[in-house]
């Protein structure tokens, strides 16, 4: 067996050389035309690639290209990327939010360390600590249709407003966050017994249909944090993974030169040996969308692989990554088994932020975008998810969130028989909520064909949908006075 010794380096050593040496941030908008380079360098450590690419795509960038390079104590980061709508970063004060935002996360503990309310284990479970922050509940189950409008129904029932909510589904497996707060009170819940009898709502829900499934696996448990220390889209990686949704993949893999079949642009993957270094080569190619790299950075740290040497590229629609990994700690043990579920995982990383649709296949698009935009208000969430369910729609995406006294999410719905979704629903959903809303008959995030979004409208306004970015960009621009300016 190949043994591959790394230096050890004490932790108190390990957070001088960070004081001293703290993140450098540059952004270049001279070297391309058509985009701007973020060089990055730092002290190197565990996972803040992660944060890199988390730091950049929560500001709603684009990230074109990339060359990581962090083999030793120090990392040199380049990214190419561009705003939404393909242009440079000009921006005065991104670059020290950037180098905030690194800093920052070096100092804050992992999701893990987050308070965990009451344990959804089957054995004998404590009662739940009273909440000093924000309260969310993750709901990890198998996927069927309803089940978010009924946990919607159930708190609202119970006296909780939503003040923003994720739901991803893959593979038959669906994980949902939904962050609470007391509708007769500002401020966070107090009271452990009434966190505890929530927690025991939201199971019954799930245990109504049990025995549909065999050995199913699900979870319903209560987490609370401080504000801004959850990151909502990491944490949904890491409760479809451990729901197992990659055990079911089916994409292609690839040959080992990376050949498609003609006409494929499925998501293939080939992780291959590189004896010099014990590292194994990850080859990626899929379609390119937005955050894709972060899905893929995500599940490599969360699967504790260190990623030492990357590239990635997008062209046209596909994009091309290559990542050279090793097992956190050690050297990789050459096991078929591992080298399959890296595989799988990296293929479920990326299609469960959006399914794979291959337009070579001469099948229509079934699924329905709704944006909406409407007054804050108690059970909004809840009426949206009814009409839907009452129309025999399932939720395959969800996101919504509270701008001051504005609500404003996205749905992606389909059809529980499979057939094409009535672009009717957006009246109906739009007369329940009395707003605004777009349809868009694309699935989310898809390489559109041309500039042109083809969308049926059936409000008279258009807003933008609510994002993390562009509540982040708006504190930016009152802090732009107080830097100096980049290159340009």
């Amino acid at each position: 067996m190949e043994i591959i010794y790394q230096p050890h380096v004490d932790r108190e050593i390990e957070s001088f050389i960070e004081r001293i040496h703290p993140p450098r941030v540059c952004i270049d908008n001279d070297s391309c035309s058509d985009c701007s380079v973020v060089k990055i360098d730092s002290a190197n450590k565990y996972g803040i690639l992660l944060e890199m690419v988390q730091a950049l795509t929560d500001l709603d960038l684009v990230i074109s290209k990339s060359y990581i390079c962090s083999d030793g104590g120090w990392l040199m980061d380049v990214f190419h990327v561009t705003d939404q709508a393909g242009n440079k970063l000009t921006d005065e004060s991104l670059v020290h939010y950037i180098q905030q935002a690194l800093c920052k996360t070096r100092n804050s503990k992992e999701i893990s360390s987050e308070i965990e309310v009451r344990s959804c284990s089957k054995g004998p479970q404590q009662k739940a600590s009273v909440s000093t922050g924000n309260v969310a509940i993750e709901v990890t189950a198998t996927d069927r249709p309803g089940l978010f409008s009924e946990i919607s129904a159930v708190l609202v029932g119970l006296g909780f407003n939503v003040t923003s909510a994720t739901a991803w589904t893959h593979n038959d497996r669906v994980a949902c966050i939904i962050n609470l707060e007391d509708a007769s009170k500002p401020g966070p819940i107090s009271d452990p017994d009434r966190l505890a009898h929530v927690e025991d709502q939201i199971q019954n829900v799930m245990r109504a249909h049990e025995g549909r499934v065999k050995d199913e696996r699900r979870s319903v448990r209560l987490r609370t944090f401080a504000a801004g220390r959850s990151h909502t889209e990491r944490r949904l990686h890491q409760m479809m993974y451990d729901g197992g949704d990659y055990e079911s993949c089916r994409a292609c893999y690839g040959d080992r030169n990376g050949e498609h079949k003609k006409g494929c642009d499925g998501t293939h993957v080939f992780v291959g040996r590189y004896e010099g270094r014990g590292y194994w080569v990850v080859n990626v190619r899929s379609r390119d969308r937005p955050k894709l790299l972060f899905d893929t950075v995500c599940v490599l740290t969360d699967m504790q692989y260190e990623v030492f040497h990357a590239a990635v590229s997008s062209k046209s629609s596909m994009a091309d990554q290559e990542y050279f990994i090793r097992k956190k700690g050690g050297s990789i043990q050459e096991k078929e088994s591992e080298r399959q579920k890296l595989t799988l995982c990296l293929i479920a990383a990326i299609e469960r932020r959006v399914p794979h649709v291959c337009p070579m296949s001469h099948t229509n698009m079934k699924g329905l975008t709704i944006d909406i935009r409407a007054q804050n208000r108690m059970g909004l969430l809840s009426n949206v998810t009814r009409v839907i369910r009452e129309n025999g729609l399932s939720i395959t995406r969800a996101e919504i969130g509270v701008e001051g006294e504005i609500a404003a999410g996205s749905f992606y719905v389909t059809d529980s028989s499979g057939q094409n979704v009535n672009p009717n629903i957006a009246e109906l959903v739009r007369r329940e909520i009395d707003g605004s809303i777009v349809t868009v008959h694309n699935p989310p995030y898809m390489v559109p064909q041309s500039r042109t979004t083809m969308h049926e409208a059936s409000s008279i306004e258009v807003t933008p949908r609510f994002s993390l970015g562009s509540m982040l960009w708006s504190q930016l621009e009152r802090l732009s006075h107080n830097f100096g300016p980049i290159r340009s």
